[in-house]
């Protein structure tokens, strides 16, 4: 046996036997069984019971030679009865008091030997029994070196009991045989007793070294973790009391570790913080749950920061609950890297929030609203937002200096609380007036921000004495940005934001990010400009091209609306028209341009001109349409675009009660003719009696400017009081539904009674759907009547014979005389008969004639002949080719117009004392 130590300067040294021991140690102590020698447990073999155990008598008899049994036999000695694991499940001695569960005392088992100076065996341990196998009652009264078949080592134990009688103790490492020869190293201390006879004894007190090396390494691990740590490290009983701490939680916490000990964290921290802590640390005891990284406001007002707990509940081997354990890690950059991160992801996140919510905005004083509700609360408590006022009103920018003459409207507030001082403040729309030395007179002439800080600044924002200041002060603003808003080099307004109370005041990074936020404001804002400065011309080109007087025909009521498209979209090219024909007829219009902006509204200009033009020849509808298709090319927007229009045109005429439509690619009428049960309709002013409303079946046509589909008119028979509608796409399109929805919601409305024609069209307007397209309405109703009562109308067939001039100017001078207007006899006989005479010279079927008594007289004469006649001038030799010129001289007006297969010339003489118009 070798053996080393203080007291013996040994060599140190471990068989790996006897690290294959201590892991067996540690295992039995994890898993009870019943104990076996260390022989038995290494061949994997179950020990005999012993059937004789030897009698160890008294010393002076001969001890029995100690047999070491060969490897792999299954015979040889045995140890001790089989006793359970201390404290484990199988222990049949039901002591009191054994614990539940091992300790540390189970995984490292100290072994006591006790020996007389000649190093006989006084007392022989059952740890010793265990560790080595070998029994007590083998070894009593025997020489320890007997264990040591190695002489070598027998001097060194024996050297090793000299120096403990002369010391009076020795430690060492020693190599000692097991019951099956088997090298076993120990780390072994011997002590001097002496009785109370003096007689002096050996205390042995040995245990495994690999699992005495184990220990030291652990607690030399815990050392170091718990030292030198640098995480704060806690230890706390069940009381939740400190029972150590590592330096470097003592330094965090500004408390010495010796200070911390005994105490609890509420009699260690400030009391506010360790409030929380405190419940955290009575969870974790309670429910066992760890918890893990929270993250709290540093403790210790000296050292501002963040800190991150951890805290998990410590158990015994045997679940014995033991307190818990704590962890702090000072997260302080940690966190403001992340707060930062966050912070300019916040900003980040305004500014496309911002943007999103004003991007389709063109109304400069929603703009500005959205601008001071965006920042409120994220980054101010008060926001305005002040505007010059040709940016309200889309007026030219100014091309001089900002003054104190310079006009500014307040059109966006927004503040986290309501009140009077707030309403003083931040009232909308109210004028703006600086000094200009002022604050905002500085950031308006030079676009430099400013940054206030102290409510003793606030008086220089404006102007001494200011009410709005005043109010500013009473609800405690310390802090404030005057930010200029800018647009092509020019500040075309101010952002003014502060902060009230507690809040902390702005800085750089502040004044910084509402600098980005009021640029992009600025570029939204001067774009509603441009699109109000627009809108506004086309607005006022469009009204200036519409009929600025609608009359009233005879035969017709007229009401109508033009709405023009929503703040959101240009001005579209939609328009109306009502145009008097000859003999009383009317001609009703209403078209669409497609397109917005100026140049629609131009365009649409010049599309009503011509068919006004091509109105006055008396065309047919179809053929007017084909002759404005015709002039596309010329009354298009520009040689690059195409016109593209649709419109429907209708000819009414109330002698005949005949409605002429024709349409190229529009929305049909709708007609509602009154009910059988209906009273009398009256011609002007009176009630809408309703009654059964349909959309006319019309052949579409193709928009004007496309082509390929030929213009078609229809004729109709139209009852006393029918109610004509005329629209464009904007009244009854919507973006879900099909156009049918809003016609026959048009329809459905038009067939109730109404008070008056006015009142109808307020009706249809009501119930325009919220959902449709922002685009322009224009709307035309019509109520047809058949002409004025009262009014003389005659009319003859004649045959196409010269005997047909002579009767025509019997029958005219005959209706003039009784009628009572015998001046035009003359006249009028003349004029009837250069026109009778011309049908009959050149049509062959019946010559129609018609006088109608009106505000003038009306004569008309038709033939099947669709040739229109034209007018020549007569050379002084020449016999005839003077009736049309004699015509052209005479009458009021005349003129031609195609209907049927055939035309009607017509001419108007004023009656007496009335004042020709002229025209």
């Amino acid at each position: 046996m070798s053996s080393t130590g203080n007291g013996g300067g040994g060599e140190r040294r471990a068989g790996s036997a006897g690290s294959a021991a201590a892991r067996a140690r540690l295992r039995r102590a994890a898993r009870p069984a019943a104990p076996q020698s260390p022989a038995a447990r290494r061949r994997g073999t179950v020990e005999a019971p012993d059937t004789a155990r030897p009698d160890t008598g008294r010393p002076d008899q001969p001890a029995p030679t100690l047999a070491v049994a060969e490897p792999g036999t299954r015979g040889g000695l045995r140890g001790r009865p089989a006793r359970p694991f201390p404290g484990g499940p199988a222990d049949a001695t039901g002591t009191p008091g054994t614990p539940a569960g091992g300790s540390l005392l189970d995984m490292l088992k100290v072994a006591i030997a006790i020996l007389d100076t000649a190093g006989r065996v006084v007392l022989w341990s059952p740890a010793a029994e265990e560790l080595l196998g070998w029994p007590n009652e083998l070894l009593v009264g025997r020489r320890i070196d007997e264990l040591i078949p190695d002489r070598e080592q027998v001097a060194r134990i024996r050297g090793a009991i000299q120096d403990t009688l002369r010391h009076g103790r020795w430690a060492g490492y020693a190599e000692l045989r097991d019951r099956d020869g088997a090298p076993v190293a120990v780390d072994a201390r011997i002590s001097l007793l002496v009785d109370g006879d003096g007689t002096p004894f050996l205390q042995v007190n040995m245990a495994e070294a690999a699992a005495v090396q184990a220990v030291e390494r652990d607690l030399a691990v815990r050392d170091a973790l718990f030292e030198q740590s640098p995480l704060g490290i806690a230890i706390m009983d069940t009381g939740l009391r400190y029972t150590a701490v590592n330096r470097t939680l003592a330094e965090m916490n500004g408390v010495a570790p010796d200070d911390h000990v005994g105490r609890t964290t509420g009699e260690t921290l400030p009391e506010r913080a360790a409030d929380e802590i405190t419940a955290i640390q009575r969870q974790v005891l309670a429910t066992g749950e760890p918890v893990i990284d929270v993250t709290l406001a540093s403790p210790v007002t000296t050292r501002a920061g963040y800190r991150s707990i951890s805290y998990s509940r410590m158990t015994d081997r045997s679940g014995r609950v033991l307190g818990i354990s704590g962890t702090v890690m000072d997260v302080t950059e940690r966190y403001r890297a992340v707060a930062k991160v966050e912070h300019a992801r916040r900003r980040l996140s305004l500014l496309n929030e911002f943007g999103s919510r004003v991007g389709d905005l063109l109304d400069a004083s929603r703009i500005a609203q959205e601008l001071a509700g965006s920042v409120v609360p994220r980054l101010t408590d008060h926001s305005a937002v002040v505007l010059l006022q040709a940016v309200a009103h889309g007026d030219d920018l100014p091309r001089h200096g900002h003054d104190r003459r310079t006009s500014l409207l307040q059109l966006g507030t927004a503040s986290v609380q309501d009140g009077p001082e707030v309403d003083v403040m931040l009232r909308r729309g109210a004028r703006i007036t600086f000094a200009e030395e002022s604050v905002c007179g500085r950031v308006l002439r030079t676009g430099v921000p400013e940054l206030l800080s102290g409510a003793d600044q606030l008086d220089d924002v404006t102007y001494p004495g200011d009410p709005k200041m005043q109010a500013a002060r009473d609800l405690g603003v310390h802090s404030m940005l005057v930010v200029p808003l800018r647009a092509r080099g020019i500040v075309i307004g101010l952002l003014l934001v502060s902060r009230a109370g507690y809040r902390e005041g702005f800085d750089r990074d502040d004044l910084a990010f509402t600098v980005e936020l009021a640029d992009r404001a600025g570029s939204s804002l001067d774009n509603a400009r441009l699109y109000a400065r627009e809108r506004t011309a086309a607005l006022t080109l469009q009204r200036t091209l519409l009929p600025q007087q609608v009359p009233q025909p005879t035969g017709v009521e007229v009401a109508y609306r033009y709405v023009p498209g929503s703040s959101g979209t240009e001005v579209g090219g939609d328009w109306f028209d009502v145009i008097p024909l000859p003999g009383d007829r009317t001609a009703l219009v209403v078209g669409d341009v497609m397109g917005h902006g100026l140049r629609a509204a131009a365009t649409m200009g010049r599309l009503r001109t011509a068919v006004r033009v091509l109105a006055a020849l008396d065309l047919p509808p179809d053929v007017l349409l084909r002759h404005v298709h015709e002039l596309a090319d010329d009354l298009a927007q520009g040689p690059d675009e195409a016109l593209l229009a649709t419109c429907v045109y209708a000819v009414f005429d109330p002698a005949t009660a005949r409605l002429t439509v024709a349409k190229a690619g529009h929305i049909p009428p709708v007609l509602v003719v009154p009910g059988e049960d209906a009273a009398e309709p009256t011609r002007t002013g009176g009630p809408l009696p309703g009654g059964a409303g349909r959309i006319l079946d019309l052949p579409s046509g193709a928009p004007l400017g496309v082509g390929g589909v030929p213009f078609e008119s229809v004729e109709l028979k139209i009852p006393e009081g029918s109610l004509l509608a005329l629209c464009t796409d904007g009244l009854v399109e919507s973006r879900d539904k099909d156009l049918d929805v809003g016609l026959g919601r048009l329809v459905t409305v038009l067939q109730g009674p109404h008070a008056s024609i006015q009142a109808a069209c307020e009706a249809v307007l009501d119930t325009m759907e919220q959902g449709r397209e922002p685009d322009d309405v224009a709307l035309l109703l019509a109520r047809l009547g058949h002409g004025q009562a009262g009014t003389p109308t005659v009319g003859w067939t004649l045959p196409a014979e010269p005997t047909a001039v002579s009767r025509a100017r019997r029958l005219v001078r005959a209706t003039l005389v009784e009628w009572g207007v015998e001046e035009l006899t003359d006249t009028a006989e003349l004029l009837v008969s250069e026109l009778v005479t011309n049908a009959i010279r050149y049509a062959s079927a019946p010559i129609g004639v018609r006088l109608t008594l009106g505000e003038t007289l009306l004569v008309e004469i038709s033939d099947p002949l669709p040739d229109p006649p034209r007018e020549r001038h007569a050379a002084e030799a020449d016999e005839g080719g003077r009736g049309l010129e004699l015509v052209h001289r005479l009458a009021l007006r005349w003129g031609a117009r195609a209907e049927g297969i055939g035309k009607v010339v017509w001419f108007e003489q004023a009656l007496p004392g009335s004042e020709p118009d002229g025209s």
